[in-house]
């Protein structure tokens, strides 16, 4: 492995999104990352979206970069090898990431009474211990209320917190494996996706707008919040557009050619447009102006004649739009290369989005098959010989898969 985390060892007894995550990210910064799942898979083995083949798309996504074992989690001689390996010795290694539920025997205590220097980062729902996934959380802390314009409440398909969390959970890690390096000790990490959420809320200013203004926040559609910004239809699709200036809404008025109406309605209402405010408070009848102006042309023209003028814009793309774009923002963006994954095909892969003047991008490697790495963790790290391994293997507690062959990337366009 090369990058900028090589020789790091993480063991990950994790499931779902933010620990996956975050582990994927180590990994793709060049640690090696051991996934380690209860035999016939962990809860998310078949989550959605799913290939025509019945292998996980969402599974193989999260779990590029790591080696697969495969142990009876339920059985006092698998739990046995996950722990061996959790505190496996050497300067690197002692590292966990975990978001097992009533796992004390992969908690901090059991695994710092073998190594002390062990980190372990345990990703919990709630503060309180409670469970709880993305939605739930996202429902408790009040986005849903202000998002869209209709009454009813609308969940966000984006896992914001999850992805936050699973950052938070990684910088976790390398804070506290650099601490280790300077003073010799280990560290207990928690980080609740409740937390991570509420800290977002309270940062933004949420919080404090709740606390300190007389009037809920109300729900503004497509609106941008606090400025001049919408949705606007086309000819053939729609384009979102966000002025985050007064030069930006300059630029936009000599765009669409509305100077003498915007004009004319400031100071019918006696109102400032250099200011975010004034634009915000009368954002449906500017919008009105610079609809006709959106409704003559084609999504590409409008893109092409905003972005000319310096003006923050994009076209809305279904996600199968997004898959064959050509340019820079796609195909010929280095952050992708095209893959073989076991059971779904060629697929574009994501590196780390994080660019190295000093280490650079290595390729991508795809996810392992379920267990494909069992006997040879097994064998390196815990000294175990072939015939140690299959009697094992003879008793349930591994599971021994065929060996990985699966190919590293391909060059996009190749």
């Amino acid at each position: 492995m090369t990058g900028p985390l090589s020789a790091l060892r993480v063991v990950e007894v994790a499931s779902f999104v933010a620990g996956p995550l975050a582990c994927l990210s180590l990994a793709q910064l060049g640690a090696e990352v051991i996934r380690i799942d209860p035999i016939g898979g962990a809860a998310d083995q078949y989550r959605w979206p799913i290939a025509s083949t019945g292998r996980s798309l969402y599974w193989a996504g999260l779990n590029k970069e790591k080696r697969s074992v495969e142990l009876n989690l339920r059985s006092p001689e698998g739990r046995e090898l996950a722990v061996a390996l959790a505190t496996a010795p050497g300067p690197d290694g002692g590292i966990v990431v975990t978001n097992a539920v009533g796992g004390e025997w992969i908690g901090y205590d059991a695994l710092a009474a073998r190594r002390s220097d062990v980190i372990h980062a345990r990703l919990t729902g709630r503060p309180d211990g409670a469970p709880a996934v993305d939605y739930t959380v996202n429902a408790g802390l009040g986005f849903p209320l202000v998002t869209g314009a209709e009454r009813a409440p609308v969940n966000h398909l984006l896992p914001a917190w999850d992805l936050l969390a699973g950052m938070t959970l990684a910088l976790s890690v390398v804070v506290a494996e650099r601490n280790r390096r300077i003073t010799g000790q280990g560290e207990a990490i928690e980080v609740s996706l409740w937390d991570v959420a509420l800290a977002s809320t309270s940062h933004l200013g949420f919080l404090a707008e709740a606390e300190t203004l007389p009037e809920s926040r109300g729900r503004y559609g497509n609106y941008y919040y606090g400025g001049f910004g919408r949705d606007f239809e086309t000819r053939d699709g729609r384009v979102m557009v966000v002025v985050l200036s007064h030069r930006q809404w300059l630029k936009l008025v000599e765009a669409t050619g509305l100077g003498s109406q915007v004009e004319a309605y400031s100071e019918q209402v006696g109102a400032d447009f250099a200011q975010d405010s004034d634009r915000f408070l009368h954002r449906e009848r500017l919008a009105a102006m610079v609809e006709p102006w959106f409704a003559a042309l084609t999504v590409a023209e409008a893109v092409d004649e905003l972005e000319n003028a310096g003006i923050v814009c994009s076209p809305y793309r279904t996600f199968q739009e997004l898959a064959v774009l050509r340019g820079p923002l796609v195909a010929d963006n280095p952050l992708l290369e095209v893959i073989e994954e076991e059971g779904i095909g060629s697929v574009h892969a994501a590196r780390t989005p994080i660019t190295w003047r000093n280490h650079p991008l290595k390729s991508v490697r795809s996810s392992h098959s379920l267990g494909a790495d069992t006997e040879e963790v097994l064998s390196e790290l815990l000294g175990l010989s072939v015939g140690e391994i299959g009697a094992l293997a003879d008793r349930g507690v591994v599971s021994l898969q065929p060996p990985d062959t699966s190919g590293t990337a391909q060059a996009v366009g190749a």
